[in-house]
């Protein structure tokens, strides 16, 4: 028995040890480094037929990528995707999709003093703990640079979602302490639509306007802003989510969580349902064209793990960019002793508005799965 508990145990490790891979039957594998050669991602499970051009990933790219905006870092990449395979005239075979994205203006020269020394607020000292050595530069894998392969992915899920009649949009809601007023009967698509004309991508021009000076004001303090993001998606049928373990909110809280600058995750009313009373919290069911309906959806779309119908809802807390111009304290690791830091390079002074395209990528990931797992869920 106990060699057989040893085994399970190192199985169970290995399985662990990797985490690059996500989806059960809509999966994808990212990598590659932000300083290395090229990022990128495959995708497998996907179903033949789908109508998928470069041109598909490349819309959502564009909006990911940095440079864009005096929002974000300065460094400059055209993020061309380049599709690889699982795609023959303009659909998809059935085959692994790999898509692939050359970097080609990392710039290493400002991390060489920072090769023994964690940045604060980094994965630096976590990943040379767990695996005994790390890429210093920008970051490597724990780099935002690897989410250019999610939102590649997302794009693929994001047109598979379209065919069911489902969109998934974000935006940023609150930044640096400033928050937005935004109508919550206003249409998802003219809200996503309204963000996309400013840099903090904010639905709400005035709001996003008192950001941006904000934004101008920390940054020339050589400091950073945390901020919120809504994702919400509107067509998904009742019914996606699997009993127990793997509900559908429990699966969108892993997705977005596994964004490397979120701390928190919210579905529908959040963590506002701890101040409510049931009568509340509750969603009444009305008729609507004999239709079932809700009055209101503080659910967030989803009951028992279990989408409901209405639009699923959810809010991500986003932390401030942790590389700062701000003199830091941390440790030499090579001498063991403690020194004082300033993160130079390129970086964003805040992360929400180039999370939005990352965020709606996850959240479309896990619907993609949750529809293609559905099919099999009754005859």
């Amino acid at each position: 028995m106990i060699i057989i508990i040893s085994y399970y145990y190192k199985l169970g490790e290995l399985i662990i040890m990797s985490g690059n891979t996500f989806g059960t039957i809509f999966r994808i594998t990212t990598w590659g480094e932000s300083h290395g050669r090229a990022v990128g991602v495959v995708v497998d499970g996907c179903p033949a037929g789908l109508a998928l051009a470069a041109e598909d990933i490349q819309k959502e790219l564009d909006r990911r990528k940095p440079g864009q905006s005096r929002a974000s870092t300065a460094r400059k990449e055209d993020d061309r995707v380049e599709i690889l395979s699982g795609i023959f005239e303009g659909r998809t075979t059935g085959t692994p999709i790999s898509l692939l994205v050359w970097n080609k203006d990392a710039d290493s020269s400002a991390y060489d003093l920072l090769r023994n020394k964690p940045r604060p607020g980094h994965a630096d000292y976590a990943y040379q703990m767990k695996y005994g050595l790390r890429d210093h530069r920008g970051g490597g894998r724990a780099s935002a640079r690897e989410t250019v392969g999610r939102v590649a992915a997302g794009a693929v899920a994001k047109k598979l979602l379209s065919e069911a009649g489902i969109t998934v949009a974000a935006y940023v809601s609150e930044l640096g302490g400033i928050v937005a007023e935004i109508d919550p009967s206003t249409d998802l698509l003219l809200l996503q639509a309204q963000a996309e004309t400013n840099a903090v991508r904010c639905p709400d021009v005035a709001a996003a306007e008192r950001m941006l000076e904000r934004l101008d004001q920390v940054r020339a303090e050589g400091d950073s802003l945390g901020g919120v993001v809504v994702i919400a998606a509107t067509g998904v049928p009742a019914g996606l989510g699997e009993p127990v373990f793997d509900k559908l909110d429990a699966d969108l809280a892993k997705a977005l969580m596994s964004i490397g600058a979120v701390k928190a995750v919210e579905i529908g009313a959040g963590r506002e349902c701890s101040g409510m009373q049931g009568s509340e919290m509750n969603d009444p069911l009305f008729l609507r064209d004999g239709k079932v309906d809700f009055e209101r959806n503080h659910a967030g779309g989803i009951l028992g793990g279990i989408s409901t119908g209405a639009p699923i809802v959810c809010t991500i807390s986003v932390k401030p960019t942790p590389s700062i111009a701000k003199q830091q304290s941390t440790v030499d690791l090579a001498i063991g002793e403690a020194v004082e830091i300033r993160v130079m390079g390129r970086h964003d002074p805040a992360i929400p508005p180039r999370i939005v395209p990352v965020a709606e990528a996850m959240v479309a990931l896990v619907l993609a799965d949750h529809l293609l797992r559905q099919r099999g869920a009754r005859i």
